[in-house]
């Protein structure tokens, strides 16, 4: 049995009615208001037993102080589970996205930090991008540049003409004709091969290689140091955030806990990484309240959608409280995804 399954027809008008009042408004809704705004030709008697239920069964709760209504983590997932036509963005939202984004000759990380501002800015959320993985992608060559005696530049180009730069530290300065040398040699026995295979077998497949002077000892720190050269995933920021300023003015940021629980979240990029992390690979994802696995985001909502392009993968979404206008948002996350992925193409 799902949740949700066990209530009647009247008890999900009801839920869904004081999960729409309670979003609108961020005050905990009572049954006359609930009367009044729903028009569900039920009695705010009937409403108010329909809601007493309904907080037995664990689908709404209230605070001491008030006689209103607040939905639960459990009434959401009921309510989010029941969207089954959701509202497309507004002309005016799908004109925004598309100036924003379709900006000439962007690197894909320029995209996703337009899309997360924009999507904060049209769902008043925190917008929250992840760029893409990138070990299923194929290296096609690669070119070792010298910049000082104890540093290269090393260029990868990837399928798909992305390019990303990673800098080697070398133990002393090498000659021009062993760093020529290695970059043939790494082109020959690694283009071809995306970067898991590259990392998974870098070893054997330079182990046999021969050198000109120098160059031995060159291959042997990409030997040694394969596993985090070719990992790009820890070798770039990868979580984009929209500001957190019109966030941190809803109601639910006005005690200073629940401000510093904000705070917490946005200076931690390493947690939002891990959050994202744990999305599917496709679709949409809505993860409420405790439902996260990190206790530090049981306070929030995180609706992301996947992108994809060939065979690179990310997630995009906002993070937000419990308390946010569901179709609206998902809708406007699905379209961006969907935005983005044109735009990798």
């Amino acid at each position: 049995m799902t949740v949700g399954d066990e209530l009647s027809e009247r008890e999900l008008r009801v839920l869904a009615a004081t999960i729409k009042t309670y979003i609108e408004t961020a005050e905990p809704a009572g049954s006359k208001t609930i009367a009044e705004r729903s028009g569900l030709g039920i009695s705010a008697a009937s409403i108010r037993t329909t809601m007493g239920d309904l907080e037995a069964k664990g689908y709404l709760f209230h605070r001491h102080t008030s006689a209103g209504r607040i939905p639960t983590d459990r009434g959401y997932r009921v309510y989010v589970n029941s969207l089954s036509q959701l509202p497309q963005p507004s002309q005016r939202e799908r004109a925004r996205l598309h100036s924003e984004l379709e900006q000439p000759n962007s690197a894909i990380e320029e995209i996703l930090r337009r899309a997360a501002q924009v999507l904060g800015v049209l769902t008043q959320e925190l917008g929250v991008a992840m760029t893409p993985t990138f070990d299923g992608v194929v290296l096609e060559r690669l070119e070792l540049v010298s910049v000082s005696s104890d540093r290269l530049l090393l260029v990868l180009t990837l399928q798909s003409g992305l390019v990303r730069t990673i800098f080697v530290g070398i133990p002393g300065t090498v000659v021009t004709e062993s760093i020529v040398h290695v970059t043939r040699t790494l082109n020959e026995r690694l283009a071809g091969l995306s970067l898991r295979d590259i990392r998974a077998s870098l070893a054997d497949r330079l182990r046999d290689a021969d050198g000109v002077a120098g160059g031995r000892e060159l291959l042997n720190i990409f030997v040694a140091q394969g596993e985090e050269i070719f990992d790009l995933e820890s070798n770039a920021d990868s979580v984009m955030l929209g500001s957190a300023q019109m966030l941190a003015e809803q109601p639910e940021f006005a005690s200073n806990d629940r401000m510093r629980e904000l705070l917490q979240l946005t200076e931690r990029r390493d947690l939002l990484k891990n959050a994202l992390e744990a999305r599917g690979r496709t679709g949409m994802s809505i993860t409420i309240g405790a439902e996260n696995s990190d206790p530090r985001f049981a306070g929030f909502t995180l609706v992301t959608s996947a992108y994809r392009s060939g065979e690179l993968t990310g997630v995009i979404g906002v993070l937000g409280p419990t308390r946010m206008p569901y179709e609206k948002i998902i809708g406007l996350v699905d379209h961006t995804s969907r935005l983005v992925e044109g735009l990798m193409a």
